[in-house]
């Protein structure tokens, strides 16, 4: 043991001991090794130390004791003598402090007040009514907080020339994808304040259109050839690649979207009947088959490399905590990686959708019609997946419409 392992052992954590071994058993039973455990109790040993030291009691824990903690120059016995604590050891004392808050031997961070409360309501009725993902919440509530600054807070005063001027400072600030969302945030909070009572109705009409060639760029894809390069990279000999199998061959053969991915459970996939059931936008419900390939690699990783935790989740992080995937970029991840095992020069794209648009193409090439892709590809419309047949002139001749005859001069 090496000279700062030991010098921990010299620290007293007096009433937090108790608590130290508790943090202990919990992270080993989150799977963190023997190492990562002895120093996250060592940072905790030390903070609780300190704590004694500096006569602050464990009821008066929060983030500006912990700050102070790390700027210390220490002099704790047995501590880093004289030596600034580092960012990473920070972290650890924060993962220290969460614990005994959700324990609730540490007062519980107080969130600050939000300074636009009416997003918070509009955060409410997006989740009861709207059906739409987190993710998608949060990124409208970022758009409405940057454009609150010109809004105002005065709903009952919003007119469509405010409107229109908001949108206006925009479009001269933000590229034309960026602009979409926000106006698309904005419209969405303008009809929840019409809605409730707040502000005057029908004023989503007054944003103006953000211009664009809708459809108009041809789809990105691999070939069938391509693609089976790309799941063969998973030699299935590194740890990880049982789960990366898995979730491209889902991508490859369903051509379901990254967030299908990253939030697929365990109870969604049914053994008996070979289905597999999905919540796509909206909140959606569908089924679909589970192709024999597909459920075989998903047999494979569950029941020998998924990580054996109480997780609802089909798909977790390879290291500990053994968590699901926070964001569906993780699948993407994955999908960038195995391009580069399989020696995919100069891809189209990197992320998820690729497979999905590869899937798509291909299941057009093949003889499916459109309407057997889009409702695989759980398209609401007939032109989203006409979209695919961009990039084969059998299938351009099926949606082709014959020529009215000639025009008047």
């Amino acid at each position: 043991m090496d000279a700062d392992k030991r010098n921990h052992w010299f620290l007293d954590p007096g009433p937090l001991l108790p608590w130290i071994d508790r943090f202990a058993a919990d992270l080993a039973a989150q799977r963190y090794t023997h190492l990562t455990i002895g120093n996250y109790t060592d940072a905790a040993r030390h903070f609780a130390a300190w704590l004694g030291i500096a006569g602050i009691s464990v009821d008066f824990i929060d983030d500006d004791v912990v700050r102070r903690f790390a700027d210390h120059r220490c002099r704790c016995p047995g501590g880093r003598q004289w030596s600034r604590v580092s960012q990473k050891y920070s972290r650890r004392v924060g993962r220290f402090v969460v614990f005994l808050q959700k324990a609730g031997v540490a007062r519980p961070t107080v969130m600050a007040a939000s300074p636009y409360p009416l997003l918070e309501d509009y955060r409410s009725w997006l989740r009861a009514h709207r059906g739409l993902s987190e993710r998608t919440i949060a990124r409208h509530l970022y758009h409405l907080h940057k454009l609150m600054p010109e809004l105002g807070t005065a709903t009952h005063d919003y007119d469509a020339a405010r409107i229109r001027n908001v949108v206006r400072e925009w479009r001269e600030r933000t590229g034309s994808a960026d602009l979409r969302t926000i106006t698309s945030a904005l419209r969405s909070y303008l009809r929840f304040l019409a809605g409730v009572g707040l502000c005057r109705p029908n004023l989503d009409h007054a944003i103006p259109p953000v211009l664009q060639w809708r459809l108009s760029s041809l789809p990105r894809y691999l070939t069938s050839a391509d693609v089976e390069r790309v799941i063969a990279s998973c030699d299935q000999l590194t740890r990880g690649r049982l789960r990366d199998r898995a979730i491209l061959l889902l991508l490859a053969r369903l051509g379901l979207r990254a967030g299908d991915v990253a939030g697929l459970r365990l109870s969604d996939v049914d053994w008996t009947s070979g289905m597999l059931r999905l919540s796509g936008k909206a909140r959606r419900q569908v089924r679909l088959p589970l192709p024999q390939d597909v459920g075989d690699a998903l047999l494979a990783y569950i029941e020998q490399e998924r990580p054996r935790v109480h997780q609802e989740a089909v798909f977790l992080m390879m290291v500990a905590p053994y968590r699901s995937f926070a964001q569906s970029s993780h699948v993407s991840t994955i999908v960038a990686l195995a391009l580069k095992r399989a020696g995919i020069s100069d891809p189209p794209s990197t992320g998820a959708s690729l497979l999905r648009h590869s899937a798509a193409t291909s299941m057009l090439r093949s003889g499916a019609t459109l309407e057997a892709v889009g409702t695989v590809l759980r398209h609401r419309s007939l032109d989203m997946t006409a979209h695919y047949a961009k990039v084969d002139i059998a299938m351009l001749e099926q949606i082709a419409q014959p020529w009215p005859g000639e025009l008047a001069c």
